[in-house]
Order: structure tokens, then sequence, then C-alpha cells
């Protein structure tokens, strides 16, 4: 069995917002992507997206709240990618 890590060194924070936001969906993303339910390509560009996002400051507070949710506030630019994936 092959065993290797998903993360995003370069990216610590938005890797970090990214996991953050999924999770309180019960979301898991590393098993998301084991499970095929998306690439590591889709991953790193929900990563992206975070990191270009300049509402960083507002999810922090938000996720610092909230440890589990129904839906992600709607300034979060993966919101509908990540419900997609609680869907699953």
């Amino acid at each position: 069995m092959e065993v290797w890590m998903i993360g995003y060194v370069e990216a610590p924070m938005a890797w970090g917002l990214t996991r953050g936001m999924a999770r309180v969906l019960d979301v898991n993303l590393t098993d998301a992507v084991v499970d095929g339910w998306m690439s590591r390509e889709e991953l790193a560009e929900l990563v992206d997206r975070c990191q270009a996002c300049d509402r960083a400051g507002d999810c922090v507070p938000w996720l610092g709240k909230t440890a589990r949710a129904e839906a992600l506030p709607a300034f979060c630019k993966n919101k509908s990618a990540l419900e997609a994936l609680r869907a699953v």
C-alpha cells in the first residue's frame, strides 16, 4: 500500500483555511482525494483559489467560532465546491 501526504507547504495558510472550511462541513479533503471524489489537481485549485482570496481575514474568526455548519459563509470562494463534496 502506497502512503503519501497531501499538503501545501508553499501555501500553508490557504491549505489550513481550505481544510478548516471543509472540516466544518464534515468533509475530509485527504479522504476525498484518496477515495477518488476529487483529484489532487482539483484540490490544488481549491487551495490556489483560497490563497488568491482577499477575505482570509474573515475566515479565521468564522472558523474559530464554528465547529460544524450546514453551509459555508457566502464570502468563501470555495463554498460551492466544498459543499458539493459534503453531498458525496
